[in-house]
């Protein structure tokens, strides 16, 4: 069965957010953030469940961006916190969650979505139609 995230389900996005022991203290700020975020209507996700258990999910986060040359729409979305349990793996529910993410997306109105992915889950992506950037580039601040 597939369902929406809910509010409770924040500190579960953000354990799979942050899976290594070492990242635990992140996890309880991150999901004061996605509880927050939901609230706010800039992040909707689903997750997989095989009876009560959760096996995989998927988030859709909305980023305020302003109009870009031949692009009015002022929002874009950026793909978060896909994971599959790896008993799970290769059955489809990746692809059908990015796929309920998308069509979120479309339902708002939203024309660009991005990513960040691993060479793992590189063909997936691929196949439903999200490309490499050569012009991505990033600068961490402190």
């Amino acid at each position: 069965m597939i369902r929406p995230v809910q509010f409770d389900d924040a500190p579960i996005i953000a354990h799979y957010r942050f899976p290594a022991d070492a990242n635990a203290a992140e996890r309880p700020i991150y999901a004061a953030w996605v509880t927050e975020a939901i609230q706010r209507g800039l992040y909707q996700g689903f997750l997989a469940l095989d009876g009560e258990e959760m096996v995989a999910g998927a988030g859709l986060t909305l980023l305020e961006w302003g109009p870009t040359h031949g692009d009015p729409q002022p929002w874009r979305g950026r793909i978060v916190n896909v994971w599959t349990h790896p008993d799970h793996r290769r059955r489809g529910l990746g692809r059908e969650l990015v796929e309920r993410c998308v069509d979120a997306a479309r339902e708002r109105g939203i024309t660009r979505l991005s990513l960040g992915t691993t060479s793992e889950a590189r063909h997936l992506y691929e196949s439903l139609g999200f490309t490499s950037s050569t012009t991505e580039m990033t600068f961490t601040l402190r």
